[in-house]
């Protein structure tokens, strides 16, 4: 059987004289910034990435947040010395269902009964119906 390469299918590989040969490693590199899916990794690695849901006080917990609200707005109302709390509230996750909770000490600036929410000394705002527990710190 003759063919159109049969004269040279079984040679050698030509090896240059100017340029060494690519290691295994060297070779597959050079397809390493290519990817089919772009993007997937994240998509997956953000479908598996949890959140908490968020917790309905029963109404002992929410007269006893209301009470402690009510006595840090005396002191806060008017816009008076911020007070130094332990606050626990519930943030909601930007990109899906649910969010996490936060621990953190922060400076209560004021609490604003109309929009229902409290307004820290970096002016960040927080809607009462996420908080979870707050303490006024005695130093």
């Amino acid at each position: 059987m003759s063919g159109k390469y049969d004269d040279i299918i079984h040679m050698e590989r030509p090896i240059s004289e100017r340029h060494p040969p690519m290691t295994i490693a060297q070779r597959a590199a050079q397809f390493a910034p290519f990817a089919a899916l772009t993007g997937y990794e994240a998509i997956i690695e953000e479908a598996s990435r949890l959140t908490a849901r968020q917790i309905e006080l029963d109404e002992d917990a929410k007269e006893e947040l209301n009470r402690t609200l009510s006595e840090l707005a005396a002191r806060t109302d008017p816009p008076g010395e911020p007070v130094r709390v332990k606050l626990t509230w519930f943030e909601p996750d930007g990109l899906k269902l649910g969010g996490a909770y936060r621990t953190e000490t922060v400076t209560l600036r004021r609490i604003d009964r109309t929009f229902r929410r409290l307004e820290l000394s970096d002016r960040s705002l927080i809607e009462i119906d996420r908080v979870l527990d707050i303490r006024e710190l005695t130093e």
